[in-house]
């Protein structure tokens, strides 16, 4: 869909510099990536002073921490709003509208540059109306206008700089403009003479071009399903098919899929563990293995590269080069959940401890720097800061990057060891791609690297493994300290319901799964090597900072966003449904009733304001600001998976656990919502592999129940529940009952009459039970830790 949406020329024309925060991956794959994420020293700082405001403008009343790091520009913004719209048609000027994000490193550049220069300011103030957007508080607003740009020019990205008739019509846009004319390159004083120009002498002609290129992508994104139903060639070849296309990108050298550069993208590795599984199922050992190699290598570079964070634990936004090592330093929450899941998915096969150690590594800095006093989690931490206290300007990854002194001076004895492992020199280490550093900007810095395993570098320093390890430990732990005496990257402490959905996830799971880490297992700095129950407990405080602060029980219906406040902005699709399969992890994985009910109760509301029940699949907004003029059926799985995909799989998962009339239509709407997108999963199954995974799903003639029945607080239940999740499976559904509730058994005899039988019929005498049940047929009751992953195993 998004591939094959086109918009008329605008009269207007200038290509914007390929310079910006990538849209990750390209949304469409028939193309190179139009962004070139190249990096300029000139340009790399953002003001820091402390000096008394010359300027202040109306975002100084907003929330959004993006909005209020303009609120003094000389530049008059404002905020999206009536008030804007209402000046822009009565002084009949366009609209100047910015798009961005608070940890944007190209929006600080073009701030300094063209936001806090007068000239530019006086410019815009006289021509024209300007808007600033923060694209996590608005993504509706800046889905319209990426939406055309990407379409306009194949590509987009932040900051987005877009012009619009009063009445909203894009007239033209780009990304990000220099002040003057550069690189062959039309600067941003040269654009806004050309448009004043043209809209005072072809102000006509503007309009109607900006009201086709909107009626010309409201078709190509209004799409609608032929039939209700999947065909089946497209159930048994979707899978298969994305799967061929991700190997034909595979980089056997250095992992990943594509070239530079590359991002940790989750869903590419989450369609090939689940593959995996169903080839083992299949007896087709070889084909999962060679996925499985993939899959490890993939995870192993990343963490070896500098685009994880060894000091401090996480992973950075996305590496500039092709071999994971020089990243663009700004750290998103949404990465951090759906990263820590592929690590705990890929342990689940392989047992692997390395894979658990890394999951608990991005988990533990989330603990650390990203949750609030009452469990909200933030957004972002900036690729920005400054090189020391009072520095006057920003500079990327200057919180990150060291010198090879810096490194040595605490280390001691330890050093040679440490900068040997790191591949650290003295004239720096940015040189192992023409990619990692073309512009000298990181000229005798160091970013750490693993090059070596660490069995191999343990043997060569003559140290057992374990006493390399707490070597390395110690040492990151100095750093670290060190590290921590810095001027801290801004940290963006709104909170997004969407985001904080997946973190839900990847907590849930991670307090189950790393149950089942082998004995003796030792932990390394930045690891804290927590309880794993103790994961359970940040996933619940966060949902319930969500139900108490962005949730109306009256309608029902979520707010997007807090900060000081629940935003202005409703929930979106994303919202929902990356919240709804958040609270069927924290069922499944923690057990409590009351998560399960809240995520039906979302489902409904999602289906009454998003559901398309005509044409099939979710638009991504409900559709009630007038001022959004693009409803977009979202088809795209990036760095963050589609609202439609994660519907869809919480529609199957939804059906297995609920009985009768609604399971039914929870695979009835999965049904026709795949049906929209069915040529975008046969021809381009690689630009939705979570889709893709949803199609094979739907499929599957009877999920996996596992019903586990007793007293959810004995500890024979607890390892029962450990048992169940010691085996990766996408297509089980856990239901645990505590038979002695009332209000347990009150939902399940309403819900699942069927389950509520079951649970009637089981031996009282237990602690814990366990059901198996597939294809209508249930095992014999279980109630031994081990026979239950016997028979989970066999299955």
């Amino acid at each position: 869909m998004f591939a094959a949406a086109t918009v008329a020329c605008p009269l207007l024309r200038f290509r914007s510099l390929r310079l910006g925060c990538c849209i990750s991956p390209s949304r469409s794959y028939r193309q190179h990536r139009p962004i070139d994420c190249i990096r300029v020293l000139a340009m790399a700082g953002s003001s820091t002073s402390a000096a008394p405001h010359r300027h202040t403008n109306r975002l100084a009343s907003e929330h959004s921490p993006y909005l209020l790091q303009h609120a003094h520009n000389p530049v008059d913004w404002y905020p999206w709003g009536e008030e804007a719209f209402e000046n822009a048609r009565k002084r009949n000027v366009p609209i100047f509208l910015s798009i961005g994000y608070s940890t944007c490193h190209w929006c600080h550049v073009m701030e300094v540059e063209s936001f806090e220069n007068k000239e530019i300011a006086k410019m815009l103030n006289d021509w024209f109306v300007s808007i600033k957007v923060d694209r996590e508080e608005r993504p509706d607003v800046d889905k319209v206008y990426m939406t055309y740009v990407s379409a306009l020019y194949g590509g987009g990205g932040w900051p987005l700089s877009v012009f619009l008739s009063p009445n909203l019509k894009p007239l033209m846009g780009g990304t990000y403009f220099p002040p003057d004319d550069n690189y062959g390159r039309p600067g941003f004083k040269t654009v806004l003479r050309k448009v004043k120009e043209a809209w005072e002498t072809k102000c006509e002609m503007l309009e109607r071009g900006g009201t086709l290129a909107i009626e010309q992508l409201s078709e190509a994104l209004s799409a609608a399903a032929k039939s209700t139903k999947l065909s089946d060639e497209l159930a048994q070849a979707s899978l298969k098919t994305c799967s061929q296309q991700l190997a034909s990108s595979y980089d056997p050298k250095f992992g990943g899929f594509g070239s530079a550069p590359k991002f940790p993208r989750p869903v590419e590795v989450c369609l090939l563990l689940y593959e995996s599984k169903k080839l083992m199922e299949n007896s087709r050992q070889s084909e999962a293995n060679k996925n499985m190699r993939m899959i490890c290598h993939t995870l192993h570079c990343m963490a070896r590269g500098g685009i994880h964070d060894h000091i401090g634990g996480g992973f950075h936004r996305y590496s500039v080069d092709e071999c994971w090592h020089v990243p663009h330093f700004e750290k998103m929450l949404y990465d951090q959940g759906q990263v820590a899941n592929v690590y705990l998915d890929t342990f689940s096969i392989t047992r692997d401890a390395f894979y658990a150690s890394i999951a608990r590594d991005v988990l533990d800095y989330l603990r650390r720097e990203m949750i609030g006093d009452t469990g909200e989690i933030y957004s972002a931490e900036d690729a920005d800061s400054a090189e020391h206290h009072g520095a006057s300007r920003k500079k990327e990854g200057a919180f990150y990057v060291w010198t090879s002194q810096e490194i040595e001076e605490p280390l001691g004895e330890y050093a040679n060891l440490f900068k040997d492992h790191y591949y650290i020199k003295p004239s720096g280490n940015c040189d192992l791609s023409r990619m990692s550093d073309p512009h000298n900007e990181f000229k005798g810095k160091i970013v750490l690297i693993e090059r070596e395993d660490i069995p191999s570098m343990a043997s060569k320093w003559g140290k057992s493994v374990d006493e390399y390890c707490h070597i390395l430990a110690e040492c990151r732990k100095k750093l670290f300290d060190v590290r921590s005496k810095r001027p801290r990257p801004h940290l963006d402490d709104k909170v997004i319901v969407s985001w904080n959905g997946l973190a839900v996830s990847s907590f849930a799971r991670a307090s189950r799964i790393l149950r089942t880490e082998p004995k003796g297992t030792k932990y390394y700095f930045p690891v804290v090597g927590c309880d794993p129950n103790e994961y359970l407990e940040v996933a619940e405080k966060a949902a319930s900072f969500i139900r108490k602060n962005l949730y109306d029980l009256s309608t029902q219906r979520l707010q997007h966003s807090f900060r000081n406040g629940p935003s202005k902005a409703p929930g979106f699709l994303d919202d929902y449904a990356f919240l709804i399969s958040g609270l069927l992890d924290l069922y499944e994985f923690g057990g409590k009733i009351d998560w399960l009910s809240w995520a039906i109760e979302l489902q409904a509301t999602q289906d009454k304001l998003f559901l398309d029940r005509e044409g099939g699949g979710y638009y991504n907004t409900p559709g009630e600001d007038p001022s959004v003029l693009l409803r977009i059926k979202e088809d795209h799985d990036g760095a963050e998976p589609s609202g439609n995909s994660v519907a869809a799989i919480n529609l199957i998962r939804l059906s297995s656990i609920i009985s009768g009339a609604r399971s039914e239509d929870y695979r009835r709407t999965a049904e026709h919502l795949l049906a929209v997108f069915e040529t975008r999963l046969k021809d381009q199954g690689i630009a939705v592999p979570l889709m893709c995974c949803a199609v094979d799903m739907l499929a599957v003639p009877s999920r996996k129940q596992v019903v586990l029945v007793g007293d959810k607080a004995s500890a024979e239940f607890d390892d029962m529940v450990v048992a169940v999740f010691a085996s990766y499976d996408p297509n089980r559904t856990v239901i645990q009952i505590d038979h002695s509730s009332s209000e347990e058994m009150e939902f399940w005899e309403n819900c699942n009459p069927n389950i509520a039988q079951m649970v009637k019929g089981t031996m009282e005498d237990k602690q814990a039970v366990a059901h198996v049940c597939q294809d209508f047929v249930c095992s014999p009751p279980v109630t031994d830790p081990d026979a239950l992953r016997a028979l989970l195993g066999k299955a």
